[in-house]
C-alpha cells in the first residue's frame, strides 16, 4: 500500500477543518467571555430556534443535538407543524426539557457532549444553581435575549449566533436591517412632533372574561415605548403581570393591543398567527370590547383595538411588529408601511418556510 497515497488526503482534510474550526471568545449578553470551538458542531438550544435559524441558515440545525422543544412544539404549535413537515429530523432531536415547567433535564444536557448550550437569559436565570451543574461538566453556556426587546440586545444576540454558526457576514445583514428599521420609526415619530398615544397591550390568551398578562419593561411594553406609545401599565407592572381593570378603565387607552396565538385551549380567547382565519381573529377582538366598561375606552368607541401574535415578538423578526404598533399609534406617519407583509417578507428570505395566517389585524377589517 502507498501510505503516501492515504496520508496525503487526511492530512488536507485534516488542515481543512482545522482551518473553519478555531477556539474563538463570545462575549455574551451577560457581559461573560466564553470560549467556543466555532463553529459548534454539537449544539444545544433553549430557546429562539427560528432566530438561531434565520441567522445560521437551515443547515445550522444539522449542529443542534438537543431542543428545548416545549418551547416551540407546545409555544407554537403551527410553527412547529410547518417546519417538522418541511424537515422531518426536527422531529427527531432530542428533547432536553423546558424551565419554565421544571422539566429542564441537566442530565439530558450532559449526556448530549454539547460544544455549546445556548439559552436565553430567562432560562439561565431560572436554572440558578443548576448552571454550576452544566459548567463542572465543562459545557460552555453562551446566553443570548431577544425578551428585553432592545436595540441592544436584539444586534448583540443575532451577532452572537452568527459567530456561533459562522454566519457572521449573514448575521451582520439581519442586524442592520433590524437597527435600520427601529431608528426609522424613532426618528419618524420625533420628526412629527405628535403627542404619544396612550396605549394598552395585553396577551389575551385568557379570554375576556380574565385580565391576563400586561407588560412593563420587556416583551410588548419595550416594544410599545419604542413605537411611540404612552404605555399605560408601565406605572403598574414592572415586566409582565395582570393589571387591575379599574387601572385600564381609568387611563383610557386611545389604542388597544391584544395579542394571542394559534391555541385554542380557550374557546374566546384572542386566535392569531399561522392558520388563523382573519374573520375569526376580527371576531375574538370584538369580543373584549365587550368586557365591562370597555365601551367607554376611547380605543373601543374610535375601533383602534387590534390583534397582534405573540409568536412575532422577542425574535429579531419582531421589527415588523414594532412597524404594525407604529403605524397603528400614529397611522399618518407610517401609512406607507405594510408591516404584515415585511413580517412574510423575513420568512421568504431568511427561512425555509412561509407561514400563511393572521399575524396582525385592525377590529375594523
Amino acid at each position: 500500500m502507498n501510505f503516501k497515497s492515504v496520508l496525503l488526503p487526511l492530512a488536507l482534510a485534516m488542515g481543512a477543518f482545522s482551518a473553519q474550526a478555531e477556539v474563538q471568545t463570545i462575549h455574551d449578553i451577560l457581559d461573560r467571555d466564553i470560549q467556543v470551538d466555532v463553529p459548534a458542531k454539537r449544539v444545544v438550544l433553549g430557546f429562539y430556534a427560528e432566530d438561531y435559524m434565520a441567522i445560521g441558515g437551515e443547515k445550522s440545525f444539522d449542529q443542534v443535538v438537543g431542543l428545548s422543544r416545549d418551547t416551540w412544539k407546545v409555544w407554537r404549535p403551527a410553527s412547529w407543524e410547518i417546519y417538522t413537515k418541511h424537515d422531518p429530523k426536527l422531529a427527531q432531536i432530542p428533547d432536553i426539557g423546558e424551565v419554565e415547567a421544571q422539566t429542564f433535564s441537566i442530565e439530558k444536557v450532559i449526556s448530549l457532549r454539547p460544544d455549546v448550550l445556548v439559552l436565553a437569559e430567562w432560562q439561565y436565570q431560572g436554572l440558578g444553581s443548576d448552571v454550576k451543574r452544566l459548567e463542572q461538566a465543562g459545557i460552555p453556556i453562551v446566553v443570548v435575549d431577544y425578551n428585553a426587546q432592545t436595540v441592544a440586545r436584539h444586534v448583540a444576540s443575532t451577532k452572537i449566533i452568527g459567530q456561533l454558526t459562522g454566519q457572521e457576514a449573514r448575521a451582520n445583514t439581519i442586524a442592520n436591517e433590524y437597527s435600520n428599521a427601529m431608528t426609522m420609526i424613532e426618528e419618524r415619530i420625533a420628526k412629527s412632533g405628535l403627542p404619544k398615544p396612550r396605549a394598552y397591550v395585553e396577551f389575551g390568551n385568557k379570554g375576556p372574561s380574565q385580565y391576563s398578562f400586561t407588560y412593563g419593561k420587556n416583551m410588548w411594553g419595550a416594544m410599545l415605548k419604542q413605537a411611540g406609545g404612552d404605555n399605560i401599565a408601565a406605572p403598574y407592572v414592572e415586566w409582565w403581570g395582570p393589571i387591575n381593570p379599574e387601572q385600564v378603565l381609568a387611563a383610557k387607552p386611545q389604542v388597544v393591543f391584544l395579542a394571542g396565538t394559534e391555541s385554542s385551549a380557550v374557546k374566546d380567547a384572542v386566535l392569531m398567527g399561522e392558520g388563523v382565519d382573519r374573520q375569526e381573529a376580527v371576531n375574538r377582538l370584538k369580543g373584549f370590547t365587550k368586557r365591562p366598561g370597555w365601551s367607554q375606552l376611547p380605543a373601543v368607541q374610535d375601533k383602534r383595538v387590534f390583534g397582534i401574535y405573540q409568536g412575532a415578538s422577542r425574535s429579531i423578526l419582531d421589527y415588523s411588529m414594532s412597524e404594525y404598533l407604529a403605524k397603528a399609534l400614529y397611522p399618518e406617519v407610517f401609512k406607507d408601511l405594510n408591516p404584515e407583509q415585511d413580517y412574510l417578507n423575513f420568512y421568504k428570505k431568511y427561512l425555509p418556510v412561509m407561514p400563511k395566517g393572521t399575524f396582525a389585524v385592525s377590529i375594523t377589517e
